[in-house]
């Protein structure tokens, strides 16, 4: 049996630390969007249905004994249905009981239809061919806004036979497209006839400062005004108070330069590293290199003389091997940008994770001028 254990080594030495001055580029290259991609209306919200159902159908890949929740609501249906029968006499391996979920879009009316998700929550062990049977579906208040039913698609597979077994993505949760017809609309209302308050996606006092200004420069008066870094409040102009869709149509079109915290997204999980184009370093150098141990273990037999009273004896030895690859020196200079950096990481053929570890570490030396989020 052979085991080896990669462990990338860097050392981070600041050479100088110098602040990022007031010269650097500005964030000339954001991209310019629509208010409509940037905010939402406060009252313009969705809500989460959730719902206890049965999926039916299965081929032997239901609830086992384990879980009696598939057991009691067949018994229940069956009940109402006029057949009475006793759940401790049933044997279910063709059922499962599921959680039903779904989100309800704003302005949805009755007779529209959304996807649902249908996830497992006894012991089955495929949900594949199976079919939902109706389920309310009810919002935190308690009341019933949607029913689902229908046939439920997992994406996947998953075989056994002989103690073998192949599966294919996640098996114990699936969707039912356009599955749920909404039954209820939930009531909204856009606000009191003459404010109304635009919320960022992604709260950012000066992104908030810009829509308030491009409103105002748009009507030629002072009808917005930034709150906080999340509400924008607007004065729905008179003349418009009674019908306010065109007035919210023209705001929702309206251009404008957002802007955000530099950032700088690791997940380590994954080695996905993503990296904000307003991310800057200090001057900074880093080295980069490997070692790598590699542990085979060698088997050595001592066979007894012949016709002697001894015994074979096997013995395993381990051989380790250790092998280090010499460290390239790389400068950052100061306000190295985005794409700079990736190219020198790239040129020193540093892995995802040997990047997301030099990040790390030019963080901790107080280097990045960035938000460093770990995922």
């Amino acid at each position: 049996m052979r085991r080896a254990l990669s462990r990338g080594w860097l050392a981070v030495a600041i050479a100088a630390c110098l602040m990022i001055g007031a010269g650097l580029p500005a964030a000339a290259d954001q991209p310019i969007v629509r208010i409509k991609e940037l905010a939402r209306l406060e009252q313009v919200r969705e809500n989460q249905l959730t719902g206890l159902g049965l999926v039916i159908g299965l081929n032997g890949t239901g609830d086992g004994r384990g879980s009696q929740a598939n057991i009691q609501m067949v018994a229940n249906m069956l009940e109402r249905f006029g057949l009475q029968v006793n759940a401790a006499d049933l044997r279910l391996r063709n059922a499962a009981a599921v959680m039903v979920t779904a989100t309800l879009p704003p302005f949805a009316r009755p007779g529209d239809v959304i996807d649902v998700t249908v996830s497992s929550f006894g012991d089955a062990k495929s949900l594949q061919g199976g079919f939902l049977l109706q389920t309310p579906l009810m919002a935190a208040n308690g009341q019933v806004y949607a029913v689902a039913q229908g046939p439920v698609s997992i994406g996947g597979f998953n075989v056994r036979s002989a103690g073998a077994a192949v599966q294919q993505n996640h098996t114990v949760v699936g969707r039912v497209a356009n599955g749920a017809i909404v039954e209820r609309e939930v009531p909204i209302h856009l606000g009191d006839g003459e404010t109304l308050t635009w919320v960022l996606r992604n709260p950012d006092f000066t992104t908030a400062m810009r829509v308030a200004e491009a409103i105002n420069a748009r009507f030629g008066a002072p009808l917005a005004q930034a709150m906080d870094q999340s509400a924008i409040r607007v004065k729905v102009p008179e003349e418009m108070r009674d019908d306010p869709i065109p007035f919210i149509a023209v705001v929702e079109e309206l251009s404008v330069r957002p802007d955000a915290v530099a950032q700088v997204v690791i997940n380590e999980r994954t080695g996905t590293v993503v990296l904000g184009h307003d991310v800057r370093i200090s001057t900074v150098a880093v080295a980069h290199g490997s070692l790598t141990v590699r542990v085979q273990p060698v088997v050595e037999v001592s066979q007894p003389p012949p016709l002697s009273d001894g015994e074979t004896v096997v013995t395993v030895t381990p051989d380790i091997t250790v092998e280090e690859q010499p460290g390239r020196l790389m400068l950052l200079e100061s306000g190295t940008s985005v794409a700079e950096l990736v190219e020198a990481l790239n040129a020193i053929g540093a892995t995802p994770r040997d990047i997301i570890a030099i990040l790390q570490a030019i963080k901790a030396a107080g280097a990045l001028y960035g938000e460093l989020v770990v995922m």
